[in-house]
């Protein structure tokens, strides 16, 4: 009887491990994100995560270790155990610009200590102004801080080396104004000090500017996509308005360097379906983000095109970072 006993489960362990498919894992999966609960980044996080909860039938978690404009949380990551259990979400800055804005600084290495899992949307960025600005257009704009940069000069971003900091900067060069960057920790307080008119301008994520533009409370002058924004057809680019600037930022997932193969593929299959369920593009769309839902091998490329892109005008910026 023992013998039968033992044999059955056996066979049962056996037809329940065949059953499960490729790269199949027990326990939660923790998706962190480097950035405060408010910003697109960790909307855009808890969306996918719910999504893959129902795709993977386990429990998906999103943890926030918001701090060093996001380098926090990629050193968590990449201290995790690769078992596909952890994972980051995290935008072009944090893995293709600080490389140069942060050279012989950071704690990690993108291309080393990250295996690519999915490329989840790009986004938009642009120039904005609070409501009290004198300023209706970019031509306005830049006519004001020409007339006194000391006390017109200020803009906001939600972290010191990101592409919003950096395309201020390129900007700034392009027309030829003085603009003095004012880094915030993150999204949500960048948005508060503009709308409450403590700085008059943002270099920001359009999706992260929406809600304040919807409420009268700032105004969106430019974008830095090579199309205008949906959901700001009105607004032109900097392309249309004579400046050479395009940006064109994304967000993605990325596991510990040596998590499994088959693991890696379950889990972008897993965070593709979630971008791609009608419902789930149509809300993010409606934030301003353009899902994209590419697979490991193409986030590779896109990282290593972004960061040979970005490294040449970081570098002529003369940027040095204060941390």
């Amino acid at each position: 009887m023992s013998h039968r006993f033992t044999r059955r489960t056996w066979l049962a362990a056996a037809a329940l491990a065949c059953a499960l498919p490729a790269g199949a894992q027990e326990g939660t999966i923790k998706l962190i994100v480097g950035y405060p609960p408010g910003a697109t980044s960790d909307s855009l996080t808890r969306i996918v995560a719910e999504h893959m909860q129902r795709t993977l039938k386990q429990t998906v978690v999103v943890d926030n270790k918001a701090g060093a404009g996001g380098r926090i949380a990629n050193e968590a990551v990449k201290a995790a155990a690769p078992d596909g259990l952890t994972l980051l979400m995290t935008p072009v800055a944090t893995m293709s610009i600080f490389p140069h804005s942060y050279a012989g600084q950071l704690r990690y290495d993108p291309f080393k200590d990250f295996a690519p899992v999915a490329h989840l949307s790009n986004f938009q960025v642009g120039l904005a102004v609070q409501s009290a600005a004198p300023v209706k257009t970019l031509a306005d704009y830049v006519a004001w801080v020409k007339a006194d940069s000391d006390k017109n000069g200020f803009y906001a971003s939600a972290a010191a080396g990101s592409i919003p900091h950096f395309f201020g900067v390129m900007f700034a060069r392009s027309a030829g104004i003085t603009m003095t960057h004012v880094p915030y920790k993150g999204t949500a307080p960048a948005m508060q000090a503009l709308a409450a008119g403590e700085v008059n301008a943002a270099s920001t994520v359009v999706a992260d500017i929406k809600p304040l533009v919807a409420a009268g409370k700032a105004r969106l002058l430019a974008v830095a996509g090579e199309q205008r924004d949906p959901a700001f057809p009105e607004v032109p680019t900097f392309k249309q308005l004579g400046y050479d600037l395009v940006a064109q930022p994304w967000y993605a997932l990325f596991a510990p360097a040596g998590t499994p193969p088959a693991t890696i593929d379950r889990l972008a299959k897993a965070a593709a379906a979630a971008v791609n369920d009608p419902a789930v593009h149509k809300r993010l769309v409606e934030m301003g983000l353009e899902p994209t839902g590419h697979g490991p091998a193409q986030l590779a490329a896109i990282m290593k095109a972004d960061y040979e892109r970005w490294g040449p005008p970081i570098r002529a910026s003369g940027y040095k970072p204060a941390d």
